[in-house]
């Protein structure tokens, strides 16, 4: 940096400086400061430099950038200068000069000058800072508000774009919680649902450690939400909740912002069918943050795309649930809850494939109770039906978890054993089974008995394939039964 020059020429040199370095790029107000102070600082015994800049919200003075040390009272001196008009001189006071920035017909900024020496400062080269400031100022704010809406919209987009693989409302939280801290660059986020008893059901944060999150879930979930004054301002005027200093707010101990350490927070209610559902919260951890306009549309939108999603994936989600309760009930017996024919069909060819690749073997198990008739007859279909949910948990409960039990219809049962069997595993399994199903049931306070009969058959000794297999099994069990009942192989 050129050393200062001596006088009205170092300042008049100045208004070059700023002229030059403004054409050259978009400099920092960090980079005009020094630049106006290596010129003046001598012939204006200046000890300080700083420029506020109008909160667009509020219209409150706000530190932009500095050199040397601001005083405290120096943004309530930069005010003076709107009790004067725009054209008017700088409002001096003592050894400070504040100066408006301003241009094209608007305000942009203050300056305030602090020195020993101010008088000697050209009405010229005060006029051409405060020019080129408030131009740097326009520029800088311009540049600002592109990037903020190209960051609102990009999150936006991806937010939509993401929310709609979401086929679960906990992954639609948990995608929220993460889109909002990046939304407002927060250090951490979180996203909490709300069931229809007003109590928490799911809580899912982002950018907090182990521990925080497991002392978050265990605080909130179960915890009435209106215990937080948060939720019900929320919740009571529909808008996000923006908080610059939480300790100079109401928030419920033990809640979000003190379990998730927040200074700054944003609540956003999540709305569905009119009704808040959820709340997506975010903030930053080390110290209060100066919300602004900006921040509390992306809130809006955040919030309105976020019930969005939450209710997109409500809808599959109970979509794939009943899909997936059409698909049990397409596979399984009414009844027992066993799989139904169709299934051990399925299965069926399916293990015969994988045996016959493998060189291995499977069995088929059919069994019949005996007796079964008379128990309908004689205590009533209620008790038979309760009867025949029984003996399929009993079997369900005898068999290894690789292997199949079906209901085939009325009281007739089959079982599928994979993984390589022989007929000595295969006389095992259905010796446990015949034992089990003979026990005694206790079915409305009465003691009822049946006996079985089990014919087994085994690939590839028995059958090549499986209508063969059950052709099989079925004569072996016609067969145990003309004997009185128990076991028979095919």
């Amino acid at each position: 940096m050129a050393a200062p020059w001596p006088g009205p020429d170092s300042q008049l040199r100045l208004l070059n400086d700023l002229v030059e370095v403004t054409t050259r790029d978009i400099p920092s107000l960090e980079n005009v400061l020094e630049l106006i102070e290596s010129r003046i600082s001598e012939p204006c015994g200046l000890l300080a430099i700083a420029v506020f800049t109008l909160d667009p919200d509020d219209g409150s003075l706000r530190l932009a950038a500095a050199r040397g040390a601001v005083a405290a009272n120096d943004p309530m001196f930069a005010g003076r200068v709107f009790r004067v008009a725009a054209g008017a001189p700088p409002v001096r006071g003592g050894e400070r000069t504040a100066i408006r920035l301003r241009m094209g017909g608007q305000t942009h900024g203050v300056l305030v000058l602090t020195g020993t020496g101010l008088d000697n400062l050209l009405p010229q080269v005060s006029s051409g800072i405060a020019l080129q400031l408030a131009a740097t100022l326009q520029v800088l704010a311009a540049e600002r508000q592109h990037q903020d809406a190209a960051h609102a919209t990009s999150t936006i987009r991806a937010l939509f774009e993401k929310g709609t693989t979401a086929k679960s409302v906990e992954d639609a939280g948990q995608l929220l919680a993460r889109a909002t801290g990046d939304a407002f660059r927060t250090t951490r986020a979180a996203v909490h649902l709300v069931g229809p008893d007003g109590r928490i059901s799911y809580v899912g944060g982002v950018g907090l450690s182990p521990e925080m999150n497991d002392e978050l879930h265990r605080r909130m979930i179960g915890r009435l939400a209106d215990e937080s004054p948060v939720w019900r301002t929320a919740r009571e005027t529909g808008e996000p909740l923006l908080m610059d200093d939480t300790t100079r707010a109401e928030v419920r101990t033990g809640g979000f912002a003190h379990t998730m350490g927040l200074r700054s927070l944003i609540a956003m209610p999540l709305m569905s069918g009119g009704e808040t559902v959820g709340m997506a919260i975010c903030g930053d951890a080390d110290g209060p943050r100066h919300w602004t306009g900006r921040d509390r549309t992306l809130a809006r939108q955040m919030a309105l795309e976020g019930a969005l999603i939450i209710d997109g994936a409500r809808m599959r989600q109970a979509e794939e649930l009943h899909v997936a309760e059409l698909t049990r009930q397409a596979y399984h017996d009414a009844l027992t809850g066993l799989a139904n024919r169709s299934h051990l069909l399925d299965r069926a060819e399916h293990e015969l494939a994988v045996a016959t690749a493998g060189g291995l073997r499977m069995a088929l198990l059919l069994l019949d109770l005996d007796g079964f008739k008379r128990v309908n007859d004689t205590v009533g279909h209620h008790a038979g039906d309760a009867l025949l949910q029984a003996v399929g948990h009993r079997m369900q409960a005898s068999v290894r978890d690789h292997d199949i039990v079906a209901r085939l219809g009325g009281d007739e049962f089959a079982i599928l054993l994979t993984r390589n069997p022989d007929a000595s595993s295969a006389v095992t399994i259905a010796e446990r089974l015949h034992a089990r199903v003979c026990e005694s049931f206790a079915v409305d306070d009465v003691e009822i008995a049946v006996g079985a009969s089990i014919g087994i058959a085994l690939f590839p000794d028995d059958a090549a394939g499986i209508a063969a297999l059950i052709r099989g099994a079925d004569s072996a069990m016609y067969q145990a039964k003309r004997a009185g009942g128990g076991i028979k192989l095919a």
